[in-house]
């Protein structure tokens, strides 16, 4: 599986970053990839991997660049209970530090970078999303409602922005949320926003989940919830974006 490391040029500096894609010189569908907070590491690589074996070009971008290339924090091989409050010293003031400015000014930058790569097609992309990298995939595609034709988030708090930022969706839409997340009177608040939104979706909280739940290296891996996320995010892709 052919991989590059590569560098976004943004509003505020270089953003490095990752893709994949199945083969040299030819071209595919393209897909933006936000990691979770813990950023990129062997398992967003592994993941954006997978997910480029499907036939897709998959770009990861580091959006804690600000603060330096990834892995901007040292992390453990496997992030359990014991490691996370030490991480979470670490990583909670970069988190408030990406605003939703930056996160706008960056979405603008990685979209316009992924589709001018050659081994792109040109047509529309999609986007995901994982923890926080939900709620940004949420965010850039509300922000580039004729540019993005899937979005799908996991464990994410999608929400976050209110019913009135989900109204700007125009893309397909699918939300994985874990069961610790939130309540189903909660899910039943957004699936509302979303039927106002007039956008085709599934919304739906994974069982036996705790948030995190996609994630191997973590504690809160679920591997039966991993492959329900790719059970629901592969057949929206087929659906949505164009091949050939």
């Amino acid at each position: 599986m052919p991989t590059k490391t590569l560098q976004i040029p943004t509003a505020d500096g270089q953003a490095d970053a990752f893709a994949a894609f199945p083969v040299h010189g030819e071209q595919y569908p393209g897909v933006l990839m936000y990691a979770d907070g813990f950023g990129i590491r062997p398992v967003l690589r592994e993941m954006a991997r997978e997910l480029a074996g499907h036939g897709y070009y998959v770009l990861v971008p580091n959006f804690f660049y600000r603060h330096g290339t990834a892995p901007v924090i040292e992390l453990p091989e496997h992030i359990g209970e014991e490691a996370r409050p030490a991480v979470f010293a670490q990583l909670m003031p970069l988190i408030e530090a990406h605003t939703a400015d930056r996160v706008l000014r960056d979405a603008d930058a990685y979209l316009r970078f992924l589709t001018a790569q050659p081994e792109v097609s040109a047509g529309p992309v999609a986007v995901t999303g994982y923890c926080i990298g939900g709620l940004l995939a949420t965010r850039t595609a509300a922000a580039h409602p004729g540019q993005i034709a899937a979005l799908a988030a996991f464990h994410g708090p999608v929400g976050v922005d209110g019913p009135d930022s989900l109204s700007k969706l125009s893309a397909e839409v699918h939300f994985g949320h874990a069961e610790s997340d939130l309540t189903p009177e909660d899910l039943g608040e957004l699936n509302k926003a979303l039927d106002a939104a007039g956008v085709g979706y599934t919304s739906e909280i994974y069982p036996g989940t705790v948030h995190g739940f996609t994630m191997s290296d973590t504690d809160a891996f679920n591997p039966a919830a991993l492959q329900r996320h790719w059970d629901r995010l592969l057949p929206l892709l087929g659906r949505t974006l164009t091949r050939g």
